[in-house]
């Protein structure tokens, strides 16, 4: 560690010990503007055996304790590094390097657990239900709006799943270990928005090696770090997802799809169902998206949102609009009518014409006929006047239709 990365360190270690209580906000505000303080304190979570480790560990706890959002995000960011760097240590057994560590994760995990009144608390998630609409799907869009929204909504399938109450820590155990890391990334995720880029690449780092170590896979990664092979939960690799998820939306593309491959490659090894199913989904949704290379902007996720209910009913078939295409092909027809290309030539022979209205004139030489425009909305009738020429005319059978009564009524040519 260089000696102008140590210095920032102590410098940011004493500052805030000689800080007021009613400074504590402008002081979280201010953090950002320091550009060196975090890659030096991520420095010193890497080095295992740094004399610095320690204070920083303490003063991270201290930041989170405060109850101030941005002192509890800065130390947030570090997360993943240090989850890594104690789950590292623990594959090397030597758990004397890693007392510090474990000692900031019990205390984050202990303080989540329980609200402001120091009673455990229960998390609730809804789960979004086919027959309600959500961010990410509407009713309409799965059939008849109907069926859909009626069938599914008298069944009740909105269902509430509650996490909790999760019992407190006050060392890791092989049982307890992946259950207090699983929440700790839970609530990391919760601030994914305020993480930086940094955090994000420490992250996905965090994810390809946990699922690759002690595998064939790390050697076409080239990691040369630890070859033991870490333990993990379906729940936890759950969460790296999620994370990854982000990450892959803004800005890092080629770690979080390393990561991605990683995790599922590991998830298949363990076959772990919940994982590859949560990672397979978001695969097939990026593939052929564009993905923001910037680092800049708002920070999210990418959802393709179904079309709402008002942009598919816009376009439904109501009677109101059979009627209006039915006059709009109507004066159709009459243009067509006045037009004389528009008459055949030749003798009319007679027919007839089964299942519609048709009658002979009396002179024998005209057929009166229901065409598709008089199914439309008038009656088309066909003859041949004293001179011998054509003659169409057509006869507006809208009142009869309106009126519910058969069209009828010869028109004498």
């Amino acid at each position: 560690m260089l000696a102008m990365d140590q210095g920032v360190v102590e410098e940011w270690l004493s500052e805030y010990k000689t800080l007021p209580e009613t400074a504590v906000s402008s002081y979280a505000a201010s953090l950002k503007d320091k550009g060196s303080l975090v890659p030096a304190l991520y420095k010193v979570i890497r080095e295992n055996y740094s004399d610095l480790l320690e204070p920083v560990c303490h003063q991270l706890f201290e930041f989170y304790r405060s109850g101030e959002p941005r002192l509890q995000r800065f130390t947030l960011q570090f997360l993943p590094e240090l989850v890594w760097s104690y789950l590292s240590v623990t594959a090397c057994r030597d758990p004397h390097c890693s007392g510090c560590i474990e000692a900031l994760l019990l205390g984050i995990y202990n303080l989540e657990i329980v609200d402001k009144d120091g009673q455990s608390k229960v998390l609730s998630f809804t789960i979004p239900s086919l027959s309600k609409p959500s961010v990410y799907h509407e009713p309409s869009s799965f059939g008849s709006l109907a069926l859909t929204e009626g069938a599914l909504a008298n069944h009740g399938l909105s269902r509430v799943v509650y996490s909790g109450p999760h019992l407190q820590r006050e060392t890791f155990t092989a049982q307890n270990r992946f259950e207090v890391l699983t929440f700790l990334l839970l609530c990391y995720n919760a601030a994914l928005s305020y993480m930086t880029s940094s955090s994000l690449q420490s992250l996905c780092q965090l994810s390809s090696r946990v699922s690759i170590c002690g595998y064939p896979r790390q050697q076409l990664r080239r990691y040369k770090g630890i070859s033991a092979r870490l333990m993990v939960t379906s729940e936890f690799l759950v969460q790296l997802i999620t994370g990854i998820h982000f990450a892959l939306c803004n800005g890092e593309v080629d770690l979080g799809s390393k990561a991605l491959d990683d995790v599922l490659y590991r998830s298949q090894l363990e076959l772990f169902p919940e994982a590859l199913l949560v990672g397979n989904a978001i695969k097939s949704s990026l593939h052929g998206a564009t993905l923001k290379s910037n680092k800049e902007g708002t920070r999210s996720i990418q959802v393709e949102i179904t079309p709402t209910a008002s942009r598919i009913s816009r376009n439904a078939v109501t009677s109101l609009s059979i009627r209006g295409h039915r006059w709009k092909r109507h004066e159709s027809q009459e243009d067509s009518v006045d037009s004389p290309d528009s008459c055949p030539t030749g003798p009319i022979p007679e027919i007839s014409v089964t299942g519609v209205s048709g009658e002979r004139l009396a002179n024998g030489e005209a057929l009166r006929c229901r065409t598709e425009g008089e199914a439309l909305g008038g009656a088309t009738e066909v003859g041949v006047d004293p001179r011998g020429q054509e003659v169409r005319r057509q006869k507006s059978v809208r009142k009869h239709l309106e009126d519910g009564t058969p069209s009828a009524g010869r028109v004498q040519l």
